[in-house]
């Protein structure tokens, strides 16, 4: 007889129901899982009463949250019954409402529903059996003692597969080694990592195999071998920095842990656990490698700036002021009692007279020399920008600020900072530099942050500061902040016994740069002694640079801008910076020349030719000179003559 389809979805709706009849009035308790979304979806009334939930509340928690703390075990449990089919456990260990942990026996099978996979948990009480096997034991010991043992058995194959299955899901490699050194098992993570397998390491002595030399070729000895060791002590070796040899004899840099196993108080052997570190190796020889290259690099760069430090204190300390006389000698009396203290000092006096160096020998002799003297040329910063050079700025703080910039008094913390040409500074920015020199605060540009320093000014200045002061050009209270200790410098005319021995010292160093032999004669010194200088020292360096590069044969050649060589009147040189240049005629120029030779003449005893004679004074050829005397009607000394 045919069956309708109807009869058919009847039949299929009875099954249904009987299935689910049977779930619910099964004594063995039962829970429906969703191994993907880790969800309890059913427990039977069984399972209820077993674990002590209410079946609702059951049914919104997870198997993980019913398992807590045993997220391996249940993972390995699930993963075997999806692959299996069916499988069992005694690992897992749920507990009661009430707390209470349960000891429970596992049995999992797939059911497939609606083109799911769920699997079905079957939960037998094993307290609950051992209770009813203990009386069942009175009445038939001998065939509960047997059927005890193949439970036992079991069980410890069960245990053993679980271990497998652990030991193949674990990224590290592990193997183990009884207490003769010999291999017993090695995971696949080992496999992988050596290039041994398993077949080939188990019964055999491990250490021969991937321990037996150190990174550096040494041969390592069994004797030596954490490994051996664990078993031999009864300790944990945990070591780093070694290698494990790959079967194709390169190295692996591991670190590993060597724990002993115990039979029943005796060790008899140990299981290896060991991960390969080459990689973080490598990247930490190539940090300390960069890290070595960066102290090498730092430890240069102290070198050289330890010798630019030197060079600078050779070429600037107190000594390097030259002169013999009174004037420099007060100047350098002054600068000895200055130095040590931290008052503020003013230098003053015209250009090109030695300013910075004074303020340098300050620096070098005082407590702060350690660290930098920072100098800040007031006249060369543009009027917009001198708040940012003195204080620094953040980036966006102004247009083209494109990334944050330390000012000049941070730069100087703990030092000296060297103001020159401080008069040039801007009305409005004297007060916030009083509140630096009054209280070491400031803020950058753009940022509200208060800084605070420890910095020491000298300040230098070639104007009246009195008068800008009078003028409203200059702040009073600055003026007098910066004015503690004053230091006048003294103009190169006023001290003219110092001309030559600066001149000499310039013509050294020159000498040197030019590795030629230059030397100073007499007339030289005469020349430049007779000399203004109303550029001062800074035109008499200049004046001897050029005469060492147009310098012939070991000669120089001073080119001075007033070639009369005349005595300057007093205050003479003030008056020709300011005036405009003369212009004389041609009979005047002639008149001059003739003055001028007449001059040289007189000063070398009417000497023409030869050395101290008139053409070397003048610089000119003795011909030259001759034809010249000759030309302007000028008459020969009876005494010397044309021929000197």
């Amino acid at each position: 007889m045919a069956t309708t389809p109807a009869h058919g979805r009847d039949e299929a709706a009875q099954n249904l129901d009987l299935r689910a009849a049977a779930f619910e009035s099964s004594v063995e308790a039962m829970l429906l899982v969703d191994p993907y979304g880790d969800q309890i979806i059913d427990a039977n009334p069984a399972a209820c009463a077993l674990l002590g939930y209410d079946r609702a509340l059951l049914r919104q928690t997870r198997a993980s949250t019913l398992h807590a703390g045993q997220l391996p075990a249940l993972t390995v449990f699930t993963q075997a019954v999806l692959h299996k089919g069916a499988y069992w456990t005694t690992a897992l260990t749920p507990r009661h409402a009430t707390g209470q942990e349960l000891r429970l026996e596992y049995s999992g099978c797939l059911v497939s529903h609606d083109d799911r996979i769920l699997l079905l948990f079957t939960l037998n009480d094993l307290e609950a059996r051992r209770r009813r096997n203990v009386d069942a034991a009175a009445e038939d010991h001998m065939r509960s003692g047997i059927a005890s043992w193949q439970r036992v058995e079991r069980v410890f194959q069960d245990i053993e597969r679980e271990n497998q299955l652990i030991l193949r899901a674990a990224g590290e490699g592990i193997y183990g080694v009884n207490a003769e050194g010999k291999t017993t098992f090695v995971n696949p993570a080992a496999e992988r990592m050596l290039g041994w397998t398993a077949d080939e390491l188990v019964g055999k002595e491990i250490h021969p195999i991937v321990h037996h030399t150190h990174h550096d070729g040494r041969h390592y000895h069994n004797h030596d071998c954490p490994i051996y060791a664990a078993f031999r002590d009864g300790a944990v070796h945990q070591v780093d920095g070694e290698v494990f040899w790959r079967k194709d004899g390169s190295p692996a840099w591991v670190e590993y842990t060597s724990t002993p196993i115990r039979d029943r108080g005796v060790v008899v052997g140990a299981v290896v656990v060991f991960r390969d570190v080459s990689q973080r190796r490598e990247a930490d020889e190539k940090l300390h490698a960069a890290l070595t290259e960066v102290d090498r690099l730092r430890e240069r760069l102290e070198l050289e700036n330890a010798y630019l430090q030197e060079e600078i204190r050779i070429e600037t300390n107190p000594r390097g002021i030259i002169g013999r006389s009174e004037v420099v000698q007060q100047t350098l009396r002054q600068v000895k009692l200055v130095a040590p203290t931290t008052a503020a000092v003013m230098i003053t006096g015209e250009s090109g007279t030695g300013k910075e160096l004074i303020a340098r020998a300050i620096h070098e002799d005082s407590t702060r020399s350690d660290r930098p003297l920072i100098r800040v040329n007031c006249a060369a910063i543009p009027r917009e920008l001198f708040e940012s050079e003195f204080f620094g700025h953040v980036r966006g703080a102004f247009t083209g600020a494109t990334r944050d910039r330390i000012g000049r008094f941070e730069l100087a913390d703990g030092g000296t900072l060297f103001l020159d040409e401080v008069g040039e500074i801007p009305l409005e920015l004297q007060g916030k530099l009083l509140r630096v020199l009054q209280e070491g605060n400031f803020e950058r540009v753009g940022q509200e942050r208060t800084r605070t320093v420890d910095v020491r000014v000298i300040a230098a200045t070639n104007r009246d500061l009195k008068q800008e002061v009078q003028r409203g050009r200059f702040r009073e209270d600055l003026y007098f902040r910066l004015n503690v200790f004053p230091i006048e410098t003294v103009p190169l005319r006023e001290r003219r016994e110092d001309i030559p021995l600066l001149a000499q010292h310039f013509l050294t160093r020159e000498s040197k740069a030019l590795k030629s032999k230059l030397r100073l004669s007499e007339g030289d010194a005469r020349r430049l002694t007779r000399y203004d200088w109303p550029g001062n020292v800074r035109e008499l360096q200049n004046v001897i640079e050029r005469a060492a590069i147009l310098s012939q044969n070991g000669r120089l050649r001073i080119d001075l801008p007033d070639p009369s060589g005349a005595p300057p009147t007093p205050g003479a040189a003030r008056q020709k910076t300011d005036a405009r240049p003369a212009v004389m005629t041609s009979s005047e120029m002639r008149d001059h020349e003739r003055t001028n030779i007449l001059a040289a003449l007189e000063a070398c005893a009417g000497k023409v030719f030869g050395s101290g004679g008139a053409a070397e004074l003048l610089d000119l050829k003795p011909t030259t000179l001759a034809s010249r005397i000759k030309a302007l009607g000028i008459a020969p000394r009876p005494r010397a003559g044309l021929n000197g």
